[in-house]
């Protein structure tokens, strides 16, 4: 940028857009000080170097802007984990199921739990029977992502929500915070770069 550009011709566009041509760089950089306004290299890798005459702060402080609306338009997907025991009973199946349906809807994935003590670990065909059962519950807003699977003394399942149910808490995400310029976006989930973490959800 200005007095930093090492190009001894440069081809300059000026505040406006317009294509000037051709010139030095020394008069490139008169050009832009008679303004007040900076010369940035837009293109440095061209033949000759391409310069644009703007003012670099304010570009930059727009660019910002710019960046951080789309950061708050951006849906977060998260990953909640809820934990269960082998023998846990209906009633807070139940309730679990209540839960994972509740993340699901919100565009979260949810990571199922079992843990295993002492001589329950026997009983892991049970576990991935009742992981299955919760899976075909939730069928209508989620879909396996992770089947089930073993590690050591604990079973995991992994279950994401289904596109249609992603893409609308995604565009309720969108819309509660709106455009830049107050109207309401319609950007999916499938535009959006997913950002997971785990939460635990109380043991039952």
């Amino acid at each position: 940028m200005n007095h930093a550009i090492r190009a001894r011709d440069v081809r300059l566009i000026d505040d406006e857009g317009q294509q000037i041509g051709i010139l030095p760089v020394r008069e490139a950089l008169s050009m832009a000080a008679e303004r007040g306004l900076d010369l940035v290299e837009v293109a440095p890798t061209a033949n000759p170097v391409v310069c644009r005459i703007m003012d670099y702060g304010r570009f930059k402080y727009e660019q910002d802007k710019r960046e951080r609306e789309a950061r708050k338009k951006q849906h977060v997907m998260v990953v909640k984990e809820l934990v269960m025991r082998p023998n846990i009973d209906q009633h807070d199946l139940g309730i679990r199921i209540k839960q994972a349906e509740a993340f699901l809807r919100e565009g979260h994935k949810v990571k199922l739990t079992m843990r295993f003590r002492g001589r329950e670990i026997v009983h892991v065909n049970l576990g991935i029977q009742s992981f299955r059962g919760v899976a075909d519950a939730l069928a209508a807003v989620g879909q396996i992502e992770t089947p089930p699977r073993q590690e050591g003394r604990t079973l995991g399942m992994v279950l994401a929500p289904r596109p249609e149910i992603a893409r609308a808490a995604a565009a309720r995400h969108i819309g509660e915070h709106g455009n830049a310029d107050g109207s309401v976006g319609s950007r999916s989930s499938d535009d959006a770069e997913p950002v997971e973490a785990t939460d635990d959800v109380t043991e039952g």
